[in-house]
């Protein structure tokens, strides 16, 4: 996420409430991160830490959404106040073989043509520790799939998409846990730090 709370404020219209962010090249489990909510009045920016508390044997906190029949996310996807939005510049998947020459998987990276920031779909919840989101996965589209054949992020493009998301039913929330369309995603060389912020004005 190496844009700023200016560009999320515009594009997602969130308060911000002049808070500002640091470029954060890669974002990884139990770490903090920015997401937008629906507040009392407005769309509001908060920053949260990834992974939803752990429950029953699950011992780890729980950082994708799959199922949602499952109770566990059930109460969540029903209620607009605890979806929210993660917005993203680009992400990653591990390769699932090794790299021929380094011998080591890699990280490959996407993220969607025309729409430097864009989001996934998530939800999030108080706790004891303060707030916690996790995101939404499906089934990957051929682009992602073909390095990550189990899941990718359910992607939500700026404007309608996301104005759904936060405040249709849980029917119809769940219904949105499809892959973006390949043609509107590209794979990208690994981003350099702070170099996408640059072109969003």
């Amino acid at each position: 996420m190496t844009s700023n709370a200016q560009a999320i404020a515009a594009l997602f219209r969130a308060d911000v409430a002049g808070r500002n962010l640091p470029a954060l090249d890669e974002i990884y489990p139990d770490a903090e991160a920015p997401v937008v909510v629906n507040g009392s009045a407005t769309r509001q920016l908060a920053m949260m830490r990834w992974g939803w508390p752990p429950f029953g044997d699950v011992k780890r906190p729980i950082t994708n959404v799959r199922n949602l029949a499952s109770p566990m996310w059930r109460s969540a996807l029903a209620d607009p106040a605890q979806r929210c939005l993660v917005p993203v510049t680009a992400f990653s998947e591990w390769s699932a073989a090794p790299d021929p020459v380094t011998g080591r998987k890699r990280k490959h990276w996407f993220d969607i043509a025309h729409d430097p920031l864009f989001a996934f779909a998530g939800l999030w919840r108080h706790t004891e520790n303060g707030p916690r989101f996790a995101f939404l996965t499906c089934a990957p589209n051929t682009t992602v799939g073909r390095i990550h054949p189990k899941a990718m992020p359910v992607l939500l493009r700026p404007g309608e998409p996301c104005d759904r998301w936060l405040s249709v039913n849980g029917v119809d929330a769940a219904a949105m846990q499809l892959p973006l369309d390949d043609a509107l995603m590209r794979e990208i060389t690994e981003p350099a730090p702070g170099a996408r912020q640059a072109s969003l004005f």
